[in-house]
């Protein structure tokens, strides 16, 4: 398997990752302050990487040069969890499902101005087919709903930390220096935790963490072992194999994703309808990796 279609394979189980995070963080956000829970999230998946980084490569003096590059990185990907949650306290879960959907298209903005990453025609038309069919699914098959949507306060603290998300993807390529995805993202996990810390300290001091109810625990744990630490190390990998446009266009998948999420927590099966949308953000992906695969025969 090529390195290429390795970050393809990082990818999909990135979105299927993060679709959990929204099924189980929205069952603890009103339980806890913003930034006292991205916070810890960061300093315990710090632990993880940190950990399975000395048990494979080790962490060297080398590879934390110039350490402003995990305070930019670390902040980037801070600001998007602490606002996807400010954002979530009053913009509808539809709404802002659908401001998610605009990631790839910024992130494939800023890969051209940072990287100068072309976006193909053939990519530009499986954006906007992954893109419809994201909002298809999003609506649940509802024309009504989508012709109603109106943005809001809280859509739009949302979408600056969506642009922060489509920043952190083509910086990753642009500042690392040849660190492995495990270390690099543990700086950038380090980084960001210390910079939560200074700045949400009054929250987390003033949190009653032996007063959180248990499914908080839970929610916590998933969201520092699979939606952090997995996921950062599957965004890292990516981002170094992969153009921006490509690796955000996963994001596509996440509404799919978090259907099957519910369905497995008792929640409802969507209608028939919707599966279109989902047959439509699977065939923008098949387009992507079809488009891969012959660029890799042209270079041959």
């Amino acid at each position: 398997m090529t390195p290429e279609l390795r970050g393809h394979l990082a990818m999909l189980i990135f979105s299927s990752l993060v679709a959990g995070s929204f099924s189980l963080g929205s069952m603890v956000a009103n339980e806890i302050a913003p930034e006292a829970l991205t916070a810890v999230r960061f300093g315990l998946a710090a632990i993880v990487i940190g950990l399975a980084a000395m048990m494979t490569k080790g962490l060297k003096r080398q590879d934390f040069a110039a350490p402003w590059r995990y305070l930019v990185l670390g902040g980037l990907f801070a600001a998007y969890f602490v606002l996807m949650f400010y954002g979530l306290k009053t913009a509808p879960p539809v709404s802002a499902a659908a401001v998610f959907t605009l990631t790839p298209v910024m992130s494939g903005i800023v890969g051209w101005f940072l990287l100068r990453q072309i976006t193909t025609p053939r990519m530009a038309l499986a954006l906007a087919i992954g893109g419809a069919g994201a909002l298809w699914v999003i609506f649940r098959a509802d024309l009504a709903a989508l012709m109603e949507f109106k943005v809001g306060q809280g859509e739009i603290i949302y979408f600056v930390g969506c642009a922060s998300h489509a920043i952190y993807t083509p910086m990753v390529r642009k500042l690392n220096r040849g660190e492995s995805p495990v270390v690099f993202t543990f700086g950038t996990l380090v980084a960001g935790g210390v910079l939560l810390t200074i700045y949400g300290w009054n929250d987390i001091r003033a949190t009653d963490w032996m007063g959180l109810p248990g499914i908080v625990w839970i929610g916590l744990a998933y969201l520092v072992v699979f939606a952090t630490a997995a996921s950062f190390v599957l965004l890292q990998f990516a981002a170094m194999n992969l153009p921006s446009a490509k690796v955000m266009a996963y994001t596509y998948l996440v509404p799919s994703w978090v259907i099957l999420w519910e369905i497995a927590l008792g929640n409802g099966v969507p209608n028939g309808l919707v599966l279109v949308g989902i047959v439509m953000t699977v065939v923008a992906l098949v387009m992507l990796l079809e488009g891969s695969g012959r660029a890799k025969l042209q270079r041959g």
